[in-house]
């Protein structure tokens, strides 16, 4: 009777995540295929959930609307760019936060965590303003270096960096070892799923930044990619086929992205856990 009563519980598992995971695909699945479909035909009724064959004309007139090439490079180089440096600089920041000691310590930890609480809007015409003095308007710098620095980016380093034994950093000063080798060969190499993890999380924020890129940039060449698909999106007639096919191909940088990183991004998350 128990084993009938597992295997019932075991089948009731199965088909709730198996719905799931249909209705977690489904809308990028009917993405797709709307990608290959004429405008007309994207939202008829019943749906259509067969590809089409109007993939290349959906592809010309994409490209005829935007540059999306360049604006694919756009978004990939200031995404890639971003993710390294934020990555490099919250992972210097939670080794200092975890490991040394300095005077104003917790405050200032207590004061980056505080920010998590502000919201992005509010500090829109600061930073706008701040942009224009420095004549960086429509320049690829105003959209990597005023977020650089994340909150939880740091947050989640310091967690993962207070799971390293202070007695490996203490034997590598020993050995004559100075910090910032012991920093990228010692400490680094063990953060891999911590890395993994911030990466993740800045590069698909980074992507799939609208409002700030919105603001900054003007012309149609330093679009990146959310800005120009919302560019598509006016009060004329909408052609939804080129939309589809231009938000399909944004979407397979991130998965590629986090496909690579994917086997790290589970521990990196659960070493946030580790308390001091």
């Amino acid at each position: 009777m128990n084993h009938n009563n597992q295997y019932v519980n075991k089948t009731f598992l199965y088909v709730v995540l198996s719905i799931g995971v249909i209705v977690s695909i489904l809308p990028f699945y009917w993405m797709t295929v709307g990608s290959t479909l004429p405008s007309g035909k994207i939202f008829s009724v019943p749906p259509t959930f067969l590809p089409g064959n109007h993939l290349l004309e959906n592809a010309k007139t994409l490209n005829e609307s935007l540059d999306f090439l360049k604006i694919m490079w756009n978004t990939l180089f200031i995404s890639v760019t971003y993710t390294v440096i934020s990555v490099l600089i919250s992972a210097m920041a939670g080794y200092a936060f975890a490991k040394f000691e300095f005077k104003g310590k917790s405050a200032m930890f207590f004061i980056i965590l505080c920010t998590l609480m502000i919201p992005f809007q509010v500090m829109l015409i600061p930073l706008f303003e701040i942009v224009v003095a420095l004549d960086w308007l429509n320049t690829y710098q105003a959209i990597i270096l005023p977020t650089l620095a994340s909150p939880f980016a740091i947050f989640l380093m310091r967690q993962n960096m207070l799971s390293v034994p202070l007695s490996i950093i203490e034997s590598a000063r020993i050995d004559g070892a100075g910090e910032f080798k012991i920093f990228f060969s010692i400490v680094l190499p063990t953060m891999k799923p911590a890395l993994a993890a911030v990466a993740i999380f800045s590069f698909m924020s980074q992507w799939n930044s609208l409002l700030w890129p919105l603001i900054t940039l003007n012309s149609k060449d330093m679009f990146t990619l959310p800005v120009a698909l919302s560019s598509l999106v006016g009060l004329a007639r909408i052609d939804y086929g080129q939309l589809m096919l231009g938000t399909t191909l944004s979407i397979i940088p991130v998965l590629i992205f986090f496909l690579i990183f994917q086997k790290h991004f589970i521990s990196g998350i659960l070493g946030g856990s580790v308390k001091e």
